[in-house]
């Protein structure tokens, strides 16, 4: 336990907490509380069920991709998963905000999910060039099927709750994380759920294993505009792996695919315009949280601040014109010599055109 992921036990529910903003990634610090916090919970013989869930405004929204290219940290991701879903006590992942990536495949390795109406799932790893690398490429087809799964990973879009609880990726939808997941575990003891471990959980799989066809289709649709990308392709054969193999072949398939991808020079490509157009959005000075200001607001201000502008500098125009002083005698706001390109009454960009004018000190 530290401080980022903590520990409390109500009652007989044993409720870990990651606290890691802003959006709890999955960094070193956070992997080693969730597999200390784990190891306590399962330890404690006071404790019939546990509950995963997050502080803060989202779910686990994904892998630390900082960490990308470098040293492995200890604890690695699989090391967590193999602890979650070999507990002998039913976890349950309470979602909220967003499951991306590498939380996603968290609450995969737990025994159920429950999520809020407005969580967001996904495993958006292909935009970076990348494939799920902790199961979500074989845990995610047995638990929603491969149609539906080659569609969030191929494309990488993340699906609504309602979509998730119709199709099997979690059990209910409940008004609050915490509480909700809380109940739906005292849910399970009083009715005694057998534990739901989907690396175990093969009837999904079984219509396109009877029909390949279902599998092909839904990948052609998928990548027919991904020609020339590594990374879709090598996603959807990781996902025809979850067909074909046992689950722990499958594993090693994917695992040897994401490896080959984040070292590749396509996947950094896209890994460096991810962080650059991150960095660009961001603006030197600005306290974080500031909210922009509406375009009608940002025009009107432009609209007040241009006429101060010509205003304050209509003494220096003035009396900077003296090409025909008899002509900008009059006390008139639009002035005008007798050139009739003069600047007087021109947009600004023709204001070079007066002889006088060009004659300003800088």
């Amino acid at each position: 336990m530290n401080d980022k992921v903590k520990l409390d036990r109500h009652g007989v529910i044993g409720v870990i907490t990651v606290n890691s903003p802003p959006v709890n990634a999955l960094s070193a610090a956070v992997r080693g509380g969730i597999l200390e916090c784990m190891k306590r919970a399962i330890a404690d013989p006071e404790v019939k069920a546990i509950v995963l869930t997050c502080g803060g405004r989202t779910f686990i929204a994904g892998a630390d991709i900082t960490e990308f290219g470098k040293s492995p940290k200890s604890p690695d991701l699989d090391e967590v998963l193999t602890v979650i879903e070999n507990s002998p006590k039913p976890i349950i992942a309470a979602i909220h905000g967003t499951a991306l990536g590498g939380g996603l495949e968290v609450a995969l390795a737990c025994h159920y999910r429950v999520a809020t109406k407005d969580a967001k799932l996904g495993l958006p790893e292909v935009k970076l060039g990348l494939l799920p690398g902790a199961g979500g490429t074989q845990r995610l087809p047995r638990a929603v099927g491969p149609e539906l799964a080659v569609k969030m990973i191929v494309g990488g879009d993340p699906i609504s709750a309602e979509v998730a609880l119709k199709n099997g990726l979690i059990e209910e939808i409940v008004e609050g994380p915490a509480a909700g997941g809380e109940s739906f575990a005292r849910k399970v003891l009083d009715e005694k759920r057998p534990l739901r471990r989907l690396r175990d959980d093969d009837h999904k799989l079984q219509a396109a294993k009877a029909d390949r066809s279902i599998f092909t289709n839904a990948v052609a649709s998928m990548t027919k505009k991904s020609r020339g990308l590594e990374a879709p392709f090598a996603a959807a054969d990781a996902v025809g792996c979850a067909i074909d193999l046992p689950f722990d072949e499958g594993l090693g398939k994917e695992r040897e695919a994401f490896l080959k991808l984040v070292s590749s020079d396509q996947s950094k490509a896209q890994r460096h315009a991810f962080f650059a157009e991150r960095e660009a959005a961001k603006v030197s000075g600005i306290p974080e949280g500031t909210k922009p200001r509406s375009p009608a607001r940002r025009a009107r201000s432009w609209r007040r601040g241009r006429s101060r502008t010509a205003s304050s500098h209509w003494p220096a125009r003035r009396s900077a014109c003296r090409a025909r002083p008899a002509d900008v005698s009059s006390p008139s706001r639009f002035r005008r010599c007798s050139d009739k390109k003069c600047c007087w009454r021109a947009p600004r960009p023709a204001w070079r055109t007066c002889p006088a004018l060009r004659t300003l000190p800088s």
